[in-house]
């Protein structure tokens, strides 16, 4: 299998993971900006290799597997990262582990469906959608917001990133129910008895 230019910027986007875990615990000043920036990092190389997959025709089966994983891997992480923080720097600590929980278990579950939908063979019905994109775009940025942890010219960072986060969980539980809509005349289409059976 050949090593394409948008599967190691994949890889790259993976090996970062512990790299941001690091960043978020250590005890320096700078931490947080380095969070962010590795966060950042992350969601620029998510869209850099799939631009370059489409642009330089080097699209592969084991990149369209591996994207997404390395994607929700990074999201997953930052997010369990954030539910850790002391409750004081939250506006609403449960609302919030609430909402990280809805942004996770949405991706486990439409994961699963898009596996269980390509070897159903209607693996079209759960392509992305415009809500799916328009909830990353708002869920990359209140996770970036939040690990910088600090206020930027008065402007209070932390707010309007946990605020944007709701907006995500909600834009979250919209795309769960678009896709479920899509798939649902396949879920609930009745087996078709075996063949073999007599």
């Amino acid at each position: 299998m050949p090593i394409t230019a948008p599967m190691i910027l994949t890889l790259i986007r993976i090996a970062l993971i512990p790299v941001l875990v690091l960043f978020f615990y250590l005890p320096y000043e700078w931490s947080n900006i380095a969070s962010m920036v590795v966060f950042v990092s992350a969601a620029i190389t998510d869209w850099l290799d799939g631009y370059l997959a489409r642009k330089m025709g080097l699209l592969t089966s084991f990149g369209a597997f591996l994207d997404p994983v390395a994607d929700k891997l990074m999201v997953a992480t930052a997010l369990v990262l954030l539910v850790q923080r002391p409750p004081e720097l939250l506006l609403h600590p449960v609302v919030f582990t609430l909402a990280a929980t809805i942004i996770i278990g949405r991706e486990i579950a439409i994961s699963a469906l898009r596996e269980w939908m390509a070897e159903m063979g209607e693996g079209g019905r759960v392509t992305v959608s415009g809500i799916g994109k328009l909830k990353t775009i708002f869920q990359m940025t209140a996770i970036s917001l939040l690990l910088f942890r600090k206020e930027l010219f008065t402007l209070p960072l932390d707010l309007i990133g946990e605020l944007l986060l709701y907006v995500a969980a909600g834009l979250t539980l919209w795309s769960m129910w678009v896709y479920l809509h899509s798939a649902w005349p396949v879920m609930s289409a009745k087996s078709k008895p075996d063949d073999s059976s007599e």
